[in-house]
């Protein structure tokens, strides 16, 4: 039962806007579109516009026009702007969202905010990069460049939304969700950790399934290290220009019996692993041994092992300081690493060398995850 109303209850009803004072009243921004494109050792795109007097570079993108989809955007801005036309754009990456008062908005520029949507435009393969023509009246040159390059000629917060969309695409997680370049919901392993891809010399050497020659000495020793659950372990060593991935192992000292006590020995301090059955996959050839300060020609040892314990983390001996634990599949791994198509048939042949010697399966597809500070207890 309801009471009547009292005259100083009387509600005098709202009159509805006009729909020019409601479009009015709703916040309005700007929209654009970016594409990240690769190569195949995972360096970036980036193109360098005319029209900047500061320099700056830019991701492949551009404006959304009125009435435009964001992804109808992008696919014309590539076309535009790198005359590739069927290039596939795959998932979202990354939104970001840009508040007017960001300090990366010059002074005095009327701003209302912006959203920005981050594609994933794969990788090009040689021929395809060669393709590429640019708008000379629009755009001067382009550049796949590393990530860590590619932060000094982006604007800081494209940097971000790059950075944040890239390790979205390698890391296999969910679309990155931006505020003024900072994640706004999770924050995905690799960006806890500022993982790069970096660009490793002798990418392309050819992995030599043979015996290493006995005059050929051995001065590294990495592996792909299983979990039982088919993925393997990754580690990234801390720096200021951002954290490298590598596979477990590191230079055969004069102290290491074996190759393989190298990488036991690595193991354990780096990622505080125990492994077993260690066996070699094969060798790279170092022709100068220049990572290692001129080296004669030597050979770089590639193994697979089972990993049985991993123990709490702990301060690298060599650095004084833990490294970033993660549990990665192999093809992710690859990816990271930087070996291009090289790097993705050894993990291919790792991952069969798991299946067929530790009846290991197939690693399943899910984002790459930090390994606890405490450990894992394995099955």
């Amino acid at each position: 039962m309801t009471s009547p109303l009292s005259p100083s209850d009387h509600v005098t009803p709202r009159v509805a806007p006009s729909a020019a004072q409601y479009s009015a009243s709703r916040h309005a921004v700007w929209v654009g579109s970016a594409a990240i494109i690769t190569d195949q050792v995972g360096r970036v795109l980036l193109v360098r516009p005319t029209y900047h007097e500061d320099g700056r570079w830019l991701l492949p993108g551009g404006v959304v026009e009125p009435g435009e989809h964001p992804l109808d955007t992008c696919r014309r801005e590539i076309t535009e702007e790198l005359g590739l036309a069927d290039l596939p754009l795959t998932g979202v990456l990354a939104v970001h969202s840009l508040t007017p008062h960001h300090p990366d908005i010059r002074p005095g520029t009327p701003f209302p905010g912006e959203i920005r949507y981050a594609f994933d435009g794969g990788t090009l393969t040689p021929d395809r990069a060669a393709a590429i023509r640019l708008p000379r009246e629009e755009l001067s040159e382009f550049a796949f460049l590393e990530t860590r390059d590619a932060l000094q000629r982006l604007r800081p917060v494209d940097g971000q939304i790059m950075l944040a969309a890239y390790r979205a695409r390698l890391g296999n997680s969910a679309t990155a969700h931006l505020a003024d370049g900072r994640h706004i919901l999770h924050v995905p392993a690799l960006d806890r950790h500022d993982v790069h891809v970096p660009y490793r010399t002798l990418w392309d050497s050819p992995l030599n399934r043979a015996p290493v020659p006995e005059q050929l000495p051995v001065q590294q020793a990495w592996a792909w290290c299983f979990v039982p659950d088919g993925r393997i372990v990754l580690v990234a060593d801390p720096d200021p220009r951002g954290a490298l991935p590598m596979l477990p192992g590191g230079t055969v000292e004069k102290t290491d019996p074996t190759p393989e006590d190298t990488l036991h020995r690595e193991a354990a301090e780096e990622a505080q692993l125990t492994l077993t059955d260690p066996v070699r996959l094969g060798w790279v050839p170092d022709e100068t041994g220049e990572v290692h300060g001129g080296v004669a020609p030597n050979a770089r040892l590639r193994l697979a092992a089972r990993v049985t314990a991993i123990g709490p983390a702990a301060d690298d001996p060599a650095t004084g300081r833990p490294f970033a634990r993660m549990l990665a599949t192999p093809a992710q791994a690859a990816a990271l690493l930087g070996w291009g198509p090289p790097g993705a048939r050894q993990a291919a042949l790792a991952a069969e060398t798991a299946r067929e010697r530790w009846r290991l399966p197939t690693a399943p597809h899910a984002a790459i995850e930090e390994i606890p500070a405490e450990g894992m207890r394995l099955n």
